[in-house]
């Protein structure tokens, strides 16, 4: 029956990670289609991405003190309800907002020749009051699923870890890392799934969207996952109120009076005296420099790995011309696993060889130097900027900056700077509306899908005295063949990256006192979060929106990015993921040198403290034949 019931909490406590990660995880596979929505910058949704954290980093302190003090199981359940809270008020934007209107530039009844298709049939994608609003619940959302989740995985770990016997404790400890590890990637498949649905399914029926969602224009159901996931963890969160507040132990009664006096000595700190030690133990970790190496390092690796979760998926979408769907995919389906892959086979070569301080170091450095070796190509694979007619491409268009009012092809056509409904025309350039291209007429296509239109009689398209036609949609970037290429080494890079996640959490444990372990690991990931899971996104965000060509404008403020330089956006964006893998093989470098010193000197002493030894054995024997004569 005990077994059962430690079963039970486990399934239960596997669950609640598995559906808390979904919603954190699913912000991330659904960034890039919030900023078209919404129309935030890269540095705001890197911004939202992170702010998670800074609840969780206020609150996280208290965990430890607080230990065996409340009642766990019912704190755990409270954290899940407010994370549930969170995933809803993460949906509520979609329902304060009206539906999503795109820009339509052209009915599509109008078949008629015109002088050219204008686009003043525009409609802004939410009314200006809202702007701040949709941001203002977003934040709030993002800080309260910080503070949810701050008692759910270590108290859930330390319930696990009272009852459990030494014999079935890893096994627990085992299932619920594993869930842990798994849970982003299942994020991505949701957002995979949920993005191919139009945004609005719940407003308007399907044979009212003309769009497909390898439109430019299209923006998917970002909301419904967060529906999905909340509602997971609200039913999650119910057991947690009728667990007892300490289970029956399957550990011994001589092992727990060993390990009773500890508990009953931590439990007697005050708060306040608990503060006061707090500082005392950082600085005496922080002066150890294998400790403050080893978490510098670490700092890299999440600072890259933050970044990379946030926009992998837009930068697969703008680079190879993705849907939002497939980036998604790929990343749930090839990278994340790739990364388990990484940190399964460092722990693996970790206890075959059963190794040392020195020989864990080396394992970190021999990674990483792989790991820069692998990514180095990346840099280079990658899709030239399509060309995109007044932003990077001036054949017909004079001037610096666009302006489709003062180009001769579209001089009487009354086009609006704010329209965005992407052509491809038949010379291979795209233009930001069929108004800028100049095109007079419009022809349904009935024979594959009603809703796609052929643009005729453009004049911008072609040359003088020509007109030329157009597609709806964008031209798209023509390199599809670098693309399997790039996921494959991406996923290397990750792996080979990943072997030093468990040799280096063995260098922090091994090398620190035993008494200011907990402490330790505690200091290790709030540094993490303030260091680098908090500003990692908005340091990418900020060096993705320094590659922006062309900003949309909205709310009186700029908006979302409708074009970027492609080449600056991946050297900017992957030369900082090469920066901080630099940085952490750096690291791992000084603490191997370090490690080595150590072993030297400790060999040194010994070799020093036998000399007298054996010159003393050695004089004994020489003096035993003399005294014999």
């Amino acid at each position: 029956g005990l077994f059962v019931c430690c079963c039970f909490f486990v399934f239960c406590h596997g669950l609640l990670q598995l559906s808390q990660l979904l919603v954190s995880g699913y912000l991330k596979s659904s960034i890039s289609t919030i900023e078209k929505r919404y129309g935030l910058s890269s540095q705001t949704s890197g911004l939202l991405a992170s702010f998670n954290e800074v609840g969780n980093t206020l609150l996280i302190v208290f965990v430890s003190y607080l230990g065996s003090r409340v009642h766990r199981p019912r704190l755990i359940g409270c954290g899940a309800l407010l994370v549930s809270l969170a995933g809803f008020l993460m949906a509520l934007p979609h329902f304060l907002t009206g539906p999503y209107q795109y820009d339509q530039s052209v009915s599509s009844k109008s078949q008629s020749p015109l002088q050219c298709l204008n686009n003043d049939v525009l409609c802004p994608n939410q009314a200006p009051q809202s702007c701040p609003l949709v941001l203002l619940v977003m934040f709030v959302a993002q800080a309260l699923l910080g503070i949810g989740g701050v008692p759910i995985q270590p108290f859930g770990i330390s319930y696990i870890d009272d009852f459990a016997s030494e014999r079935n404790s890893p096994l627990y400890l085992g299932i619920l890392f594993s869930v842990t590890v798994i849970g982003p990637g299942v994020a991505f498949m949701l957002g995979s799934a949920m993005l191919r649905f139009y945004v609005d399914i719940d407003k308007v029926s399907a044979a009212e969207v003309q769009l497909t969602n390898k439109d430019p224009r299209w923006v998917g159901a970002w909301w419904l996952g967060f529906l999905v996931a909340a509602s997971l963890v609200a039913l999650s969160a119910l057991p947690y109120f009728f667990f007892p507040r300490e289970m029956p132990k399957e550990k011994r009664e001589d092992m727990l009076r060993q390990l009773r006096p500890r508990s009953e000595h931590t439990e007697n700190l005050s708060l306040l005296e608990f503060i006061r030690r707090f500082p005392v133990v950082l600085l005496r970790n922080l002066r150890h420099p294998v400790y403050l190496l080893v978490v510098l390092a670490q700092v890299n690796l999440s600072a890259m790995v933050a970044g990379l979760a946030t926009f992998m998926g837009k930068f697969l979408e703008r680079q190879f011309s993705l849907t939002a769907s497939l980036a998604n995919m790929i990343i749930g389906a090839v990278n994340i696993p790739g990364a388990m892959v990484g940190i399964v086979v460092g722990g693996a070569i970790l206890k075959r060889f059963q190794m040392s301080l020195r020989q864990c170091s080396a394992l970190c450095v021999l990674g990483m130097l792989l790991c820069l070796l692998t990514a180095f190509p990346l840099l280079f694979l990658g899709c030239p900027t399509q060309r995109v007619a007044g932003v990077t491409y001036w054949d017909r268009y004079q001037g610096l900056g666009f302006d489709p009012q003062d180009t001769e092809c579209t001089a009487q056509c009354r086009c609006s700077q704010r329209g965005f409904n992407p052509i491809c025309g038949s010379d291979g350039v795209e233009y930001t509306s069929p108004c800028s291209a100049g095109c007079s007429h419009v022809n349904n296509r009935t024979d594959v899908v009603s809703s796609l239109q052929n643009y005729t009689d453009c004049s911008c398209i072609g040359g003088p005295g020509q007109a030329g036609s157009a597609r709806p949609g964008s031209c798209g970037t023509s390199c599809s063949h670098l693309f399997v290429p790039f996921v494959v080494l991406s996923c290397l890079a990750g792996i080979l990256a990943s072997t030093s996640h468990t040799p280096s959490f063995m260098l922090i444990l091994r090398s620190i006192q035993p008494e200011d372990k907990s402490f330790a690991v505690g200091i290790q990931f709030m540094l993490l979060r303030v260091l680098a899971w908090m500003p990692g996104p908005v340091l990418y965000g900020s060096a993705i929106d320094t590659s922006c060509l062309l900003w949309e404008t909205r709310c009186e403020r700029r908006a979302a990015c409708r074009y970027y330089d492609n080449t600056l956006f991946r050297q900017r964006y992957l030369g900082l993921q090469f920066f901080f893998e630099v940085g952490a093989f750096l690291c791992f470098g000084a603490v191997y040198l370090i490690l080595s010193k150590q072993e030297r000197e400790t060999r040194q002493a010994q070799q020093t403290k036998a000399e007298p030894e054996k010159e003393k054995l050695a004089g004994n024997s020489i003096k035993s034949p003399e005294s014999k004569v």
